[in-house]
């Protein structure tokens, strides 16, 4: 499993988050948003319906009900009720296991300070663990990644 770190510079989570969905989509990946608060996970659900004229992201939550049927599944709880391999993590939210997923993405904020030393201490604790990390950030042509660490061994 890969944890990559995305930090938001140029973009808020509502303009990155759905650029990303997109992609897993195009994958065939499921996914996992989780939010920090039923409130949190509404206004993201609201967003993803609306952020662009000729875009469709299916997604649903528990408002919404059927999570084995969304492709994308938004979240305050430590579930994976539609089977997701990715996991992305806002606003702080934390995984108690990120078991069962292939990939999970720390996307938090640069311009405020408590989301960066939280991001700092977790990639500390991860990289300590023996996790294989990666740090993204933003530049004027998309995301760049810019550390790696514990990579696995390609001979492996």
């Amino acid at each position: 499993m890969e944890i990559r770190y995305y930090h938001l510079e140029r973009a808020s989570l509502e303009g990155a988050l759905p650029i990303m969905l997109e992609r897993c989509l195009e994958r065939g990946w499921r996914a996992i948003v989780r939010a920090r608060s039923t409130d949190r996970v509404e206004q993201l659900a609201d967003h993803l319906w609306t952020y662009a004229e000729r875009s469709f992201l299916p997604h649903g939550s528990a408002a919404d009900g059927h999570a084995a049927q969304q492709p994308i599944w938004l979240t305050d709880q430590q579930e994976n009720p539609n089977g997701a391999s990715v996991l992305f993590l806002t606003d702080g939210a934390e995984a108690a296991s990120a078991e069962g997923f292939a990939l999970v993405c720390r996307i938090f904020d640069g311009r405020d300070p408590e989301a960066v030393a939280a991001a700092r201490a977790a990639w500390k604790r991860e990289m300590e663990g023996g996790r294989h990390l990666t740090y993204w950030k933003q530049t004027d042509r998309g995301w760049e990644r810019a550390a790696e660490k514990n990579a696995p061994d390609a001979e492996a």
